[in-house]
């Protein structure tokens, strides 16, 4: 297992480091993440709907912590009760403030940091989305900032979020930055790219995922955007976290929209202007109409009091069918298949990416050879090696004919890495039956392996197909 073997030469490299303070914190530091939650971190630019799409993955609003203008790097992480610590730069001991939960919101008394310096504050949260999955909520990015900068503060995630609004050109620089050198094994197999504003790709109609997800379709298979992320998502985060968090009130004064005529309300949803003004035919004040706008959007209020409408009638179903439609359901299944399936694989590439940097940094005598045992493990990793096969096989980069590719991402964990997954079975099988089907698949990839029909790109997908499917053999077949 690849975080064993990163766990083992991290060991050798405290051995190695043990008079050096800095280099033993951090190793110390990334050893104890093996037994930590996923650290998820959700990266963009100002406005590119953070903190709207973190308060739909955590399930209440929490986000966003402001200094003031400024926003500090936030983790929320499970707890049982709301708390929140600030950290100071330099390690020294965190400051504790007052935290409380108000009607699903977070509320935080961050006056005693007026003037202080805080590396990260951390909040603990009761959220079951939060019980296995830390979320980083970090700085917009500044893209007057360097590459270094950029990176510096992703230095603690495991896996990374990149919101834009549309996968290309400028939007993906930060992207780039973030991903290194200094490795050419560090592929981004640990990123996934979010259209966080999908709405505004199909100019806010009701209908607007549909052309947001044909969209992300389109941009996954760019090789712009494929050397940068294993996956791009379409997401109208402000819809998601409105449908999350959706309260009795707010239920009312939709529904008091949904009675106007629907021409009328119509065309007082082409703008926020004409939605908002004061003169409006709308049976809610300006006042109120602002608020819902802030939490909804013109495509929230379009979508919801169309839903309302055909029969969305509570608070549990209109949150429903908003949180379903938003595409927040294809993200969390993203997260959990790409992400949370394989966190021992993503802390290890994180340590072992950082224990690169380490040893050519500050090079002493001893640290050449655990360089090459390092460049061994990484060059043989199976672990990595499927994770790009996988990104490749779901860009429809690999050349494998369609009724390959769809077994071979199945096989190489794209649908769940247990083995029943892997196989595509649904029912209780004896070990007989389970090692029938993987001997199966292991003959079958051996000859797609050698097949003189496929490319050398599909051939060399098979391989690592095949060594799935090894590595499945290898395994105790009453096994999970």
């Amino acid at each position: 297992m690849i975080a064993e073997a990163a766990g083992e030469l991290l060991q050798r490299a405290l051995s190695l480091y043990q008079d050096n303070a800095r280099a033993t914190s951090w190793l110390e530091r990334h050893l104890a993440r093996f037994a930590e939650p996923l650290r998820l971190a959700v990266v963009g630019s100002s406005g590119a709907g953070k903190s709207s799409l973190l308060n739909a993955l955590a399930g209440d609003e929490v986000a966003p912590l402001k200094l003031g203008d400024r926003q500090v790097m936030t983790w929320y992480q499970g707890g049982s009760a709301p708390r929140a610590l600030a950290y100071p730069p330099g390690g020294a001991a965190p400051w504790e403030l007052g935290a409380e939960r108000t009607d699903r919101r977070l509320r935080v008394d961050l006056s005693p940091l007026s003037g202080q310096q805080v590396d990260r504050l951390v909040v603990d949260w009761p959220s079951r989305q939060l019980r296995d999955l830390v979320l980083m909520d970090t700085p917009a990015l500044d893209p007057e900032a360097g590459p270094q900068a950029l990176a510096g503060g992703l230095t603690d995630a495991d896996a990374v979020l990149y919101l834009v609004r549309r996968p290309h050109g400028p939007e993906l620089d930060a992207l780039r930055s973030l991903h290194g050198p200094p490795s050419g094994w560090a592929l981004p197999v640990h990123a996934m790219v979010v259209l966080s504003r999908a709405d505004e790709l199909g100019a806010g109609r009701v209908d607007a995922l549909i052309s947001a997800r044909q969209v992300a379709r389109r941009y996954r298979r760019t090789d712009e955007v494929q050397d940068l992320c294993q996956d791009v998502i379409a997401v109208a985060g402000l819809v998601a976290s409105a449908g999350r968090t959706l309260s009795e009130p707010e239920f009312a004064a939709l529904s008091a929209l949904a009675q106007v005529p629907r021409p009328d309300l119509e065309s007082r949803l082409l703008s926020a202007d004409r939605f908002v003004r004061a003169d409006a035919p709308l049976p809610l004040k300006p006042s109120a109409r602002e608020w819902l706008l802030g939490r909804f959007g013109l495509f929230g209020l379009r979508l919801a009091t169309t839903l309302i409408r055909r029969g969305a009638n509570t608070v549990p179903a209109l949150a429903g069918q908003l949180v379903q439609r938003s595409g927040l359901g294809e993200l969390r299944d993203a997260i959990g298949l790409q992400f949370a399936a394989r966190e021992d694989v993503l802390k290890a590439r994180a340590a072992l990416l950082g224990l690169e940097v380490l040893l050519r940094r500050e090079p002493r005598h001893g640290s050449e050879q655990l360089a090459a045992e390092l460049d061994r493990l990484v060059s043989g990793a199976h672990a990595f090696a499927e994770l790009r096969v996988l990104a490749a096989l779901r860009g429809g980069r690999t050349e494998l004919p369609d009724e390959l590719a769809e077994d071979a991402i199945r096989l190489t964990g794209g649908h769940g890495v247990g083995l029943l997954e892997r196989l595509g079975i649904e029912e209780e099988v004896s070990p007989a039956e389970l090692q029938e089907a993987i001997q199966d698949a292991l003959w079958h990839w051996r000859e797609q392996a050698v097949n003189p029909a496929l490319s050398g790109v599909a051939r060399r997908a098979a391989e690592v197909v095949l060594r799935s499917c090894e590595a499945m053999l290898a395994r105790d077949p009453v096994a999970p």
